[in-house]
């Protein structure tokens, strides 16, 4: 890895961003793989002949990036494209455990409320009857990954205190978990407040996806609101001629 640190310009150009360039740089031809770690800030301070300041800086330009994922307790690694099928209705949940990593959750709403006007016309609910309002970040090994808004109406979550980090499991147990759905995605970017929850600079690029799924006999069972990173999502669906 030597060879990244073999020239840094002599112009008005913070040492850190042309640290952080050339390790994207080295990364995007492909010398260092997703997954790969990096050595350690002293090992690349040693090797670039820069302080352990400059180094910090330069890589956490490139973890706002999304190039790069600092794992608590492991390093610092280049960072995976994760791959979703967008045919598929599965869960974030069961596709973290899949890849091999642990998923997690932290709690925004998690409360029972009567629905909006859209909310009550897309689940096909009476105006009335109560929903549960399920706001979470999604973690993947710590890192946070997507902002997700759920609406479940009551009737298949009668107890929120059965939901843990798989909304779909919850259902499951109920005998509700839905089976087919609908889901569009679209590009977006993040609002500074997505971008705070989400550690991604401000106007990075997401994808904002709405979900809407039903059970077997046809009742609405979940309409949910995402964001995504872009930084670290492909959205891949297969397709074959008619």
């Amino acid at each position: 890895m030597r060879e990244i640190f073999g020239g840094f310009k002599d112009d008005s150009t913070p040492l850190y961003l042309q640290l952080a360039r050339n390790l994207r740089d080295h990364i995007e031809s492909g010398a260092v793989h997703p997954g790969c770690a990096l050595p350690s800030e002293r090992d690349l301070s040693e090797m670039a002949g820069l302080s352990r300041v400059t180094v910090r800086k330069g890589i956490g330009q490139l973890i706002a990036e999304g190039v790069l994922v600092r794992k608590q307790g492991s390093g610092t690694f280049v960072a995976r494209r994760i791959e979703a099928p967008g045919s598929a209705l599965t869960s974030f949940s069961d596709d973290t455990r899949t890849r091999g990593e642990e998923p997690g959750i932290v709690w925004m709403i998690k409360d029972y409320a009567q629905p909006t006007q859209e909310e009550a016309v897309v689940l096909k609910i009476p105006a009335t009857q109560l929903v549960a309002r399920l706001s979470r970040v999604r973690l993947a090994d710590g890192e946070p990954l997507a902002i997700e808004h759920a609406v479940v109406s009551s009737e298949f979550l009668p107890d929120l205190g059965a939901v843990g980090d798989s909304l779909y499991l919850a259902l499951e147990a109920n005998g509700f978990r839905p089976t087919t759905g609908t889901q569009r995605v679209r590009a977006s970017l993040a609002s500074p407040t997505e971008a705070g929850i989400l550690r991604i600079m401000q106007n990075s690029e997401v994808m904002r996806i709405e979900r809407v799924t039903s059970i077997p006999d046809g009742r609405v069972v979940e309409f949910t609101r995402s964001v995504y990173r872009g930084d670290r999502y492909d959205f891949v669906t297969e397709i074959q001629s008619p």
